[in-house]
Order: C-alpha cells, then sequence, then structure tokens
C-alpha cells in the first residue's frame, strides 16, 4: 500500500502593504522612496542668491554651492523618514499618503527613525567644513524646524504655515551663506511670500481632496476655511509680485543689466497667475508635481530665468 508524500505547509498570507520576505532590493526601493527624491527638486532653492550674484560660473562658488545643494538633500530625507514614522498612523487614513513605505509596513518606524539619524548627521557633515560653520547653523536650523513641525507646529493653525515656508526660505538662505554672498532684503521678502503662497495651495488642494475628512489627517485643516486660505494666498502672491516689482525697478543696478531684470518682471508675474489657477483647481497638493507636469508653467519659468540670466550676464 502506498503512501502519499507529506505535503509541506502552505505559506501564511503576507499582511497587507509588507515587503517581501528577505528582499534586500525591495527594502532598498523602500528606503530610497521614503526619501522622496522628487522633493529634492525643492532644494535648487540654494542655488538662487548666488545665481542672482552672477558667481555660479565660478567653480569654486559653483561647488560650494552644490555642497549646500547635497546637505539639504541629506537633511530634507533625514526628516521625511521621521515625519513619515511619527505619521504612520495618519496617514494609512490618507488616500494616496497610506501607500508610503512606512505606511504601508514596508519599512519599520524604528527603521526609518535610524535613516533620519543617519541622514541629518551627514548633512550637518557635509555642511559643516563651509564658511566657518555658518552653512551648518541654517542646515542645522531647518533641521530643527522642520522637527519641531513634525512633532508639535503642524497641530497649530497658522504657525504650520509659517513653519512650512520657513523651510523654503532657509534653503534660500543657504546658497547665500555657502558662497557668502549678501542676501537683499527684496530677495527674502520675495522668498518668504512666495514660499508661503505656495504652501498655503497645498492646504487648499489637502481640503479640496479629502473634503470631510480633511480633519482626521492634518487637524489644521478643520480651522482653516475656503476664504481664509484665499485670503492668505491673495496676500502672499501680492506681497511677492510687488516686492520683485520694486527690487526689479530700484535696486536690479546693483547686480546687472536693469532692462532684462525689469522685463523678468512679466514671466515671473504670469508664472504666479499660472500657479494660482492651478491650485484653484485642486491640483496644488504636490508642488513639486505641477513644477515637473505643467507645461506652461515650466515655459514661464524657462523665460523667467532666460531674462534674469541674460540681466546678470551683462553686468
Amino acid at each position: 500500500m502506498s503512501v502519499a508524500p507529506e505535503r509541506p505547509p502552505a505559506a501564511s498570507a503576507p499582511s497587507p502593504g509588507a515587503a517581501p520576505t528577505g528582499s534586500t532590493s525591495s527594502l532598498a526601493r523602500s528606503l530610497l522612496r521614503t526619501a522622496r527624491p522628487k522633493q529634492w527638486a525643492k532644494n535648487v532653492l540654494v542655488f538662487a542668491a548666488p545665481g542672482a550674484a552672477g558667481v555660479l560660473t565660478e567653480a569654486d562658488e559653483l561647488g560650494r554651492t552644490v555642497a549646500a545643494f547635497v546637505a539639504f538633500c541629506l537633511a530634507a530625507s533625514g526628516t521625511y523618514f521621521l515625519n513619515d514614522a511619527l505619521d504612520a498612523d495618519a496617514d494609512r487614513r490618507h488616500p494616496t499618503k497610506r501607500n508610503r513605505p512606512v505606511a504601508a509596513g514596508q519599512v519599520s518606524e524604528s527603521l526609518a527613525k535610524a535613516m533620519a539619524v543617519v541622514l541629518v548627521l551627514a548633512a550637518l557633515a557635509v555642511a559643516a567644513p563651509f564658511n566657518s560653520g555658518k552653512l551648518a547653523l541654517v542646515v542645522g536650523g531647518y533641521i530643527a524646524i522642520t522637527v519641531a513641525y513634525s512633532l508639535w507646529l503642524k497641530h497649530e493653525p497658522v504657525v504650520d504655515l509659517g513653519a512650512v515656508a520657513a523651510g523654503f526660505v532657509l534653503r534660500a538662505i543657504a546658497g547665500g551663506v555657502a558662497t557668502d554672498v549678501p542676501l537683499s532684503d527684496w530677495f527674502l521678502i520675495v522668498a518668504g511670500a512666495g514660499s508661503l503662497f505656495i504652501v498655503t495651495g497645498k492646504r487648499h488642494a489637502e481640503q479640496m481632496e479629502l473634503g470631510d475628512a480633511s480633519a482626521g489627517h492634518r487637524s489644521t485643516l478643520a480651522e482653516y476655511s475656503s476664504a481664509y486660505l484665499n485670503y492668505v494666498r491673495s496676500v502672499t502672491s501680492g506681497v511677492a509680485i510687488t516686492a520683485y516689482c520694486l527690487w526689479a525697478f530700484e535696486n536690479a543696478e546693483a547686480v546687472g543689466d536693469v532692462f532684462w531684470f525689469r522685463l523678468s518682471i512679466v514671466p515671473f508675474v504670469a508664472g504666479v497667475l499660472r500657479y494660482a489657477l492651478v491650485v484653484e483647481q485642486g491640483r496644488g497638493g504636490a508642488p513639486e508635481e505641477i513644477v515637473f507636469g505643467d507645461r506652461v508653467l515650466q515655459l514661464f519659468g524657462l523665460m523667467w530665468v532666460a531674462s534674469f540670466a541674460v540681466g546678470v550676464s551683462l553686468d
């Protein structure tokens, strides 16, 4: 009498969102996704001040600016790891953020926190040698504000907008600090107002996307009405445009050819208005996707860069 071979026990089904067991490449991809390389596009702001001063044609200054860019990429990715570890529960209730590796269980919260520490220390190490450690202070300020945002500030209405906007402004300041380029008052006003405009547009898009469930994902969204967010966007875009125009008409002669700087007002204003339209349509939840995906906005951006570059080169 023959005996049937014993069957191996059936493998248990993996839990939803779990990473394949023993898959090093899968974990590496999940870690890379958590680092959010698409978000590194925001760090090109470090090139703004040295670019406006016309020093990027010098190899040493370009190298310093690239180092600032790398430092901010490392710092930003480190804070993304920490933020995702802290927000894992809330992200699981979001229609798209629930797919983030930490929320989906592909990266453990403990590993995410460990990666945050490693990347933050690497960012400070990259920045430390420049301008007697001043660049490291700027990077450290960015890290401190971002961590405070993740732990507390994101729950405070208005303060949360300012905290996120401050991250953009510090990126812009870092380029000037790395290259020892003086930062004008107009530059800081445009950077600050423009950052608030973008951040408020992101909040507006989140409200439109999530509807009544928005407060469950981000508590401050329950405090903001559409009318209030529209008001903030109107004020901040107006301040940014006015400050840029005043700089172009009153102070641009200290930098380069006044005509081309004044001409740059046209694509600058058109770009702000185009971005405002995209936000009003509810597509402002991911600013980097707007920049990479909206061809009209890209055209205005290229026109602005070209006119500004010509103005600097004719100094």
